[in-house]
């Protein structure tokens, strides 16, 4: 299986359950792994035959800036079905992190995985 990745790709959004979170933008991060079968574009060097990383990036970041969200949950879901809709990933680990939320830790977050992995050849010994 091919992955494409997105690796902290940071958007500024409104994120949180309390009254303070819902009056400043939070600079949130998310890392995507994405399952897409790059053979057709390494064989011919054509972006049309691969997933274009920048226009996935770009739907993520005007959704998620142009959104409010109360948990890392709904958004990480959120994210993950537009990707899996919009550009025909069958498989993502999407990875999505609050940096400073907790004193003493970098970040919180989740990491949810939607869809099927490709089954790998099972090889001849």
């Amino acid at each position: 299986m091919d992955i494409v990745y997105i690796r902290d790709l940071k958007v500024d959004t409104i994120i949180g359950i309390y009254d303070w979170e819902r009056e400043v933008r939070q600079t949130v991060s998310l890392d995507i792994e994405m399952a897409f079968d790059i053979s057709e574009a390494a064989r011919t060097d054509n972006i049309e035959h691969t997933l274009n990383y920048k226009a996935v990036a770009k739907r993520l970041i005007a959704f998620i800036e142009g959104s409010e969200f109360l948990l890392v949950e709904t958004m990480a879901e959120q994210a993950a079905q537009i990707v899996r809709d919009e550009f025909g990933v069958s498989w993502l680990r999407l990875r999505l992190s609050k940096p400073g939320a907790v004193r003493g830790a970098r970040d919180v977050g989740v990491v949810i995985e939607r869809g099927e992995r490709a089954k790998q050849p099972a090889t001849e010994a």
